[in-house]
């Protein structure tokens, strides 16, 4: 199906702005791949001067030259000799007369064939375009190199940029806009499978089932998704297989470093360097019971969707799936994709749709454990002496009453000293509701309205 442009309208007003500024611009764009960073910056390029140049990982000097034929075709004008990335800059600012935008994507493939390239850039940056009039955008999907190249202290080009952006995943609502005749509860569906990102979202029909799109897309040895991460796991990292093994044992429901270096066969010890390259790029995520104050307990989980349903589903039964034998797949999922969709929905609620109904100035969210109570989101006020304890269920006809009498009674057992408290339930619909709980629906209309 074709997506119109949906949800950037904050980056391409940030760029518009920058692009109408009376200075040179020089603005790094970055994020995880597939997020719509291209399409984003095509979109801007339909409005102003300028080009847009793909990076591959061919090396610099091959790269020259094709930049060198972009630059030519920009300016009408005939193809200098030189392959120096400087002094075809210094062709284009000579030649060219007007605003212009120069889009160098996936420059974190330059800077990886040649760690040169940072150093490369700080000259045409410091003795070319801070003297013209461009604007130039250097865009890359490895977060890890744009961060080491572009965005650290120890680059060359640290301190030039004059504007960044991280393009983030898209929320829950913004796919009711890709698929605007599904029910909420289909879209929320779909969300928990792709996480809001736009090339995934692009290959679900929304006249076929969530099931079948993820048999058809993702199962299927020749759905368009089955590949995806093996794909980006290359792409961004030089031991693939060491962290396909840490997910793996994460998507099984290890959470705490030695459940995880245990399952993974890797000494605890050694993983720290995995898990924060895997937490940098938005894979991971690490958390600490909101009552955790002195943060000596962390606990790891995959927070990316689509990467967490891959080694919840599909990861175990990769043999099955390579030989097309799906029974045993399938019969799994149809189990276990309604508690997926329940600990899915948690997450969207806490980042999402919490803060619409919480009656105070909102300092931190973060879920709680304590011995053996665990409730699913635990809010302080920004002077930490109001808590409000929040249970989220994935269900309908709840007994909103009981729920609420629960959450009290575990919230009776834990340390507080005399916070204030306040308790909330939200569930898909009630059979019985009281004051403090809140459908989901409810929520998303004080979204909508932005209450």
């Amino acid at each position: 199906m074709f997506l119109n442009f949906i949800d950037r309208d904050f980056e391409l007003s940030f760029l518009h702005d920058r692009f109408n500024s009376d200075q040179y611009e020089l603005i790094v764009i970055y994020g995880r791949r597939r997020i719509g960073k291209t399409t984003l910056l095509e979109k801007f390029l339909e409005d102003h001067n300028g080009f847009y140049f793909l990076s591959d990982k061919a090396g610099t000097e091959r790269n020259a030259i094709r930049f060198k034929n972009k630059v030519s075709q920009f300016l009408g004008e005939s193809v200098i000799e030189s392959n120096d990335f400087f002094e075809i800059f210094e062709n284009l600012m000579t030649k060219n007369s007007s605003r212009a935008a120069i889009v160098i994507d996936e420059f974190s493939y330059l800077v990886e064939k040649d760690n040169a390239i940072p150093s490369v850039f700080q000259r045409i940056v410091d003795q070319i375009v801070r003297k013209s009039d461009l604007m130039v955008i250097l865009c890359g999907s490895s977060i890890s190199m744009m961060e080491m190249g572009v965005l650290s202290k120890k680059s060359p080009l640290y301190g030039r940029k004059t504007g960044h952006l991280k393009i983030e995943k898209m929320g829950l609502l913004d796919i009711q806009a890709f698929f605007p005749n599904n029910s909420l509860l289909s879209n929320i569906k779909c969300y928990s499978v792709t996480g809001g990102i736009p090339h995934y979202l692009e290959k679900f029909s929304e006249t076929r089932s969530i099931a079948e799109n993820i048999e058809n897309e993702i199962f299927s040895k020749s759905g368009r998704l089955y590949e995806e991460v093996d794909f980006l796991l290359k792409e961004e990292f030089r031991e693939p297989d060491i962290y396909k093994a840490i997910l793996s044992a994460m998507g099984s429901g290890c959470t705490r470093v030695v459940e995880i270096g245990n399952r993974a066969r890797i000494p605890a010890h050694n993983l720290s360097k995995y898990l924060n390259s895997l937490m940098a790029i938005g894979i991971i995520a690490k958390e600490y019971s909101g009552l955790d104050h002195k943060r000596k307990k962390p606990r790891y989980r995959i927070c990316d969707n689509f990467f967490k349903f891959w080694f919840t589903f599909c990861e175990p039964f990769k043999s099955d799936m390579e030989i097309m034998e799906l029974d045993y797949l399938l019969n799994y999922f149809k189990k276990n994709f309604n508690t997926y969709l329940s600990h899915a929905f948690e997450q969207i609620v806490r980042e999402q749709f919490l803060r619409k109904i919480i009656p105070f100035r909102i300092k931190q969210i973060s879920r709680l454990w304590y011995g053996e109570i665990e409730i699913d989101a635990l809010v302080k006020n920004d002077i930490g002496d109001h808590y409000a304890f929040v249970e989220v269920k994935f269900s309908k006809n709840v007994d909103g009453k009981q729920i609420l009498s629960k959450l009290r009674s575990k919230v009776k057992e834990l340390p507080l000293y005399n916070k204030k408290t306040d308790f909330f339930v939200i569930a898909l619909d009630f059979s019985t509701k009281v004051e403090g709980c809140f459908s989901f629906g409810e929520i998303v209309a004080l979204h909508q309205k932005g209450v």
